[in-house]
């Protein structure tokens, strides 16, 4: 697969239900292994079983959106342990896994897989012309 957008987040983003300069963003480690992604009906963080997540980081921090280009600072993940990652899933966290909408699906970038060994890892977002993620 290639870094995409789950079909229900750029619906929540075209009826203003996402803000990625205001609301509460997050990436999380996923192992593929535990979860089979299903972007047209997969919407909520709850879809994703808890088993496959690894790492959740803090809010994004440093967010810029220029012309739907949506940016943000590296962030770091401390000390993760579990099983390798492949996917890194970008969040809009509401703070119920039920209503967290799923935004962005990325299996593509240096750094995955990451086998996670109990030290730091940080995702560096690509400095290219699409960022994290264009709409």
């Amino acid at each position: 697969m290639a870094n995409v957008l789950y079909d229900k987040g750029r619906q929540a983003f075209g009826d203003g239900e996402i803000s990625w300069s205001s609301d509460n963003i997050k990436a999380i480690l996923i192992d593929a292994a535990d979860y089979t992604v299903d972007l047209a009906t997969d919407e909520f963080l709850s879809d994703i079983p808890a088993g496959a997540r690894v790492a959740i980081s803090a809010n994004l921090t440093g967010k810029a959106n220029i012309a739907g280009v949506m940016d943000a600072a590296d962030t770091t993940l401390t000390a993760v342990t579990g099983d390798e990652c492949e996917v890194i899933v970008i969040y809009q966290d509401s703070g119920a896994e039920g209503t967290s909408n799923l935004i962005g699906y990325l299996d593509v970038g240096t750094g995955l897989p990451v086998a996670p060994n109990g030290g730091d890892i940080v995702i560096t977002w690509d400095n290219g012309v699409d960022k994290i993620f264009k709409l």
